[in-house]
């Protein structure tokens, strides 16, 4: 089998959309000798920052000597990044052996069972369970759940600790309604004895929090209580777990990125003992080292992207911009059909001059779907090449889904349009 050939079978399961369930994982998982229960793994769930949470981990650990895998989504440049080693994607041979160790069980599944065929996310979440707990054992693996939580296809395993950096109002069809509902999926994955460490401001999340690790006798590390991040202008301090650190400098720009790396640092302190090659000389190396393609990346010095695709990062990426930028601030915005546009649309326009475009996905919007204020840009390549890189007095903001800015990145890149 090709490389091709083997993403080509993988990416052909998203037909299936989103099941959410765990029946299907768990019998795929037993065919393979049930690799998740081989792994010393970090499950990350919640609305915004599990990624940034996640490569801050990861950065601390594989700088402390570790061996440290990773499962993200969704991918900027390359599906492979999902699956990460040490920061590097999965070598495209690894990835066709294990996708020709998997491909029979899958397909085995609805022939064999009375259960629906697998998903692509399924099968990529198999895939990084075998790699991870059979075929490259790593000494620790930080798993980002992808959909929600309890019955995301990654809560079969029991972590050492679950981190949840914020709760919003996303995929509200499928995870409830309201801020609390989303909380208890989110909240699902925690398991007996587990740590639980993450950041609310909410009441209601924080009850709910609180109710599900009193059920699973879980120890709570919450942010604003049991640690804090206190943000200097340019770098911060860390203070909790009878440890301060001062100074701390992040290589992901962003007040709110302070809080993200300060869930890393208590999870890294958590497991010091089991891990005691993580020092804390090497967590301030290591967050300044940090960096997260899509996510507040200045691609150009006057060129700013972000994956912001969510009412509250939308909010999150305007502080930030407000914070520095006294330019003309232009902005092109491209979303999926689920999300709550006009609500974005409205905060981004306080930045700036707001363009709406579409970009190819089975699920982008269209133009003509967009609120009719806004200015529509058909082809976003066009866009881009008018960018004035050296203007001084110009910024340029893009945004929306980090589907759409996975392809504005691959583009920039690859043809040095600007």
């Amino acid at each position: 089998m090709q490389y091709i050939e083997a993403l080509n079978w993988v990416q052909s399961k998203l037909k299936f959309g989103i099941k959410p369930g765990l029946e299907r994982m768990a019998w795929i998982l037993n065919e393979l000798g049930n690799p998740q229960n081989k792994l010393a793994a970090v499950h990350v769930v919640g609305t915004n920052g599990k990624g940034s949470t996640v490569s801050y981990l990861q950065h601390i650990f594989s700088l402390s000597g570790y061996e440290v895998g990773t499962f993200t989504s969704p991918y900027i440049i390359d599906f492979r990044e999902r699956i990460s080693l040490n920061g590097q994607m999965i070598a495209k041979e690894d990835f066709v052996n294990l996708v020709e160790n998997v491909k029979p069980i899958v397909e085995r599944l609805p022939l064999e069972t009375d259960l629906e065929a697998a998903t692509e996310f399924e099968v990529i979440t198999v895939l990084m369970f075998e790699y991870f707990g059979h075929v490259h054992p790593v000494d620790i693996a930080f798993i980002e759940a992808g959909l929600g939580g309890l019955y995301d296809s990654t809560n079969v395993f029991k972590p050492l600790a679950v981190i949840c950096p914020s709760i919003g109002l996303d995929h509200q069809s499928i995870l409830g309604a309201t801020y609390k509902a989303i909380a208890e999926q989110k909240v699902g994955v925690l398991k007996p004895d587990v740590p639980l460490i993450f950041a609310a401001d909410r009441a209601d999340v924080q009850a709910v929090f609180y109710h599900k690790a009193g059920l699973t006798n879980s120890p709570v590390y919450q942010a604003g209580k049991d640690f804090q991040s206190v943000w200097h202008g340019d770098s911060f301090t860390y203070c909790g777990l009878s440890v301060e650190l001062d100074n701390l400098y992040l290589g992901l720009p962003g007040r709110h990125q302070a809080v993200n790396a300060s869930l890393a640092v208590t999870a890294a302190l958590l497991l010091q003992k089991r891990y005691p090659q993580v020092s804390l000389e090497l967590i301030r190396k290591a967050l300044a080292q940090t960096k997260w393609p899509g996510r507040t990346e200045f691609i150009l010095p006057n060129v700013l992207l972000d994956g912001a695709h969510n009412r509250e990062s939308i909010t999150v990426l305007r502080d930030f911009v407000t914070s520095f930028s006294n330019q003309n601030i232009h902005i092109l915005f491209a979303a999926v059909s689920d999300k709550p546009v006009e609500a974005m649309l409205e905060l981004l326009e306080t930045l700036g001059t707001v363009q709406v475009t579409q970009f190819y996905y089975p699920k982008a919007l269209s133009l003509e779907d967009y609120p009719d204020k806004y200015e529509r840009v058909t082809d976003w390549q066009l866009w881009m090449q008018k960018i004035k890189r050296q203007s001084k007095e110009d910024f340029y903001l893009i945004t929306g889904s980090l589907y759409f800015i996975s392809q504005v990145r691959q583009y920039l890149l690859s043809t040095k349009a600007i």
